[in-house]
This record gives structure tokens, sequence and C-alpha cells, in this order.
């Protein structure tokens, strides 16, 4: 299954995210697809960049978030958006 989550990069107690789209047996920091993003939780308020294209096209195709990134995917609004079109269809 393909899945839509979080790859940890930044320094040693400094960290930042990429979010990837990746199969769900890789590692963490393994393979992935795509990045469709990046997260940042040390700025105030915390930094959420997330391609809404990209991400629509991959839960199209099936792809699964995470816990973490969905609640990233709902702040920025892209899954209120992915259900709308889901109903329409």
């Amino acid at each position: 299954m393909v899945k839509i989550r979080l790859r940890r990069t930044g320094s040693k107690k400094r960290p930042s995210y990429r979010v990837v789209v990746a199969d769900a047996r890789a590692p963490r920091d393994g393979a992935f697809i795509s990045i469709i993003g990046h997260y940042n939780p040390l700025t105030d308020p915390e930094t959420i960049v997330i391609d809404e294209e990209k991400a629509l096209h991959w839960l199209r195709q099936g792809a699964q978030p995470t816990d973490t990134t969905a609640r990233l995917l709902s702040k920025v609004g892209i899954i209120e958006k992915f259900k709308t079109i889901k109903e329409k269809t």
C-alpha cells in the first residue's frame, strides 16, 4: 500500500520533516516515490507547505495518509477538498 507520511530531516534535536508518498514497507527515512511538501514544527506558528495538486492526485490514486499527515492535510484544507471531490463522483 502507498502511504502519505513524514520523513525526518534536520539535525539532532532540530527536526523538520518532508511530506512524502512512499510504500508502506519502506523505512521512515528510506525510499520514497514523491515529495509533496514539508513541515517544520519548531517555528511559531508551525510551517506547513503542501502541494495541493500533488496531494489530491495521490489521494485519488488511493494513497492513505498516516494520522499525523492527515492532521496536517486537514489544517491546510486538502482533506475537505478531497471529500467534496469524492462526493461528486
